[in-house]
């Protein structure tokens, strides 16, 4: 396809996103006809193309978020990527859950950086009850701060999801990974429709979700495209993407790291097949972008950035991360 067509395709795909549209069937096959190979001046267009459409849907305004790892590891799941799995040998951090005023003091100190929005993360399948009232005084704490108080905590039952809504709930995260089909080659201790049926229950009980994918894995576009119009269906109003970091002793662990391009064009197709809902840049950029360009996929469509420490790798800093997007033209949001 020559730069003239290309361009010309891009045009005709995005003008409708940007009139508050969502991409046709047919759209959707063109699209995935050229973007996974798109490169140099084609990806550029789509980039560029990305960007107006976030501009139309979600405006110019950026949020930062960040978590702390409340409990880790020994997980039951065998997630294939992750490094808290009790299935695999790892370094992996582990410990108990943290008491909640170590919690809400390091939710403070991100809202003094200009975090919005902390999420409580405690490995396994889901957090016991006996926890639950710790985390919901954690919880309680940060919405005081005042900051967008998140939670991960696993497949929790409505009347768990309830008592946290109660306790200052705002949002919570339970990513899908990728698509159903690929699923299974990800992870066979639990399900997908178990994933989605907690997707479901927070609907149900008026909680916002937060729900992504991890990509990297060995998942084809076919499973990207899957992933997102799932996400879409679910109602998800936010979408993480995190990127494949190999870890020693995991059985992806000699996975490729995604290229530069290759990532950038997985933000460009979630920004198209998910026109109005905010997409975060998550786990794996550091590992991808490296320091120098960090900030790349914001420039293809992004809104949001997870500032700080993952769970089991390290982050972006936020001073640098928020002066960075204000040199993209964002507006980026404080806490408070």
């Amino acid at each position: 396809m020559t730069p003239t067509h290309a361009a010309r395709l891009v045009r005709e795909l995005s003008q409708p996103l940007v009139s508050g549209a969502f991409l046709a069937a047919r759209d959707r096959e063109r699209l995935l006809e050229v973007l996974p190979s798109a490169t140099g001046e084609t990806l550029d267009a789509f980039a560029a193309a990305a960007v107006a459409v976030r501009r139309a849907r979600i405006g110019d305004a950026a949020s930062l978020c960040a978590i702390v790892s409340a409990k880790s590891g020994r997980c039951g799941e065998n997630c294939a990527f992750c490094a808290q799995s009790g299935h695999y040998a790892t370094n992996a951090p582990q410990h108990p859950l943290l008491p909640p005023e170590r919690i809400v003091a390091a939710a403070a100190a991100m809202a003094r950086r200009g975090v919005t929005r902390f999420g409580v993360v405690a490995s396994g399948k889901a957090l016991p009850d006996a926890e639950l009232e710790s985390v919901a005084t954690a919880l309680a704490g940060i919405a005081a701060l005042p900051m967008a108080a998140d939670a991960s905590l696993g497949v929790l039952s409505e009347d768990a999801l309830a008592r946290l809504k109660a306790a200052g709930l705002a949002a919570y995260h339970h990513n899908l990974e990728t698509s159903r089909a690929f699923y299974p080659s990800i992870c066979t201790s639990r399900t997908f429709e178990d994933n989605l049926e907690v997707l479901r229950a927070c609907r149900r009980s008026g909680i916002p979700v937060c729900s992504g994918g991890l990509f990297g894995m060995g998942e084809t576009w076919a499973d990207r495209a899957d992933l997102a119009l799932t996400l879409l269906e679910a109602g998800v109003f936010s979408v993480p993407v995190n990127f494949l970091s190999p870890i020693a002793g995991t059985p992806l662990a000699n996975r490729p790291v995604l290229s530069r391009d290759e990532a950038r064009r997985i933000v460009v197709l979630l920004r198209f097949l998910l026109p109005d809902r905010h997409i975060r840049i998550c786990g794996g950029r550091p590992t991808v972008f490296g320091r120098d360009a960090s900030l790349a996929p914001m420039a293809a469509g992004a809104d949001g950035l997870m500032v700080g420490d993952y769970l089991t790798t390290s982050g972006g800093m936020p001073d640098a991360d928020r002066q960075g997007l204000r040199r993209l033209g964002f507006v980026v949001a404080q806490a408070g």
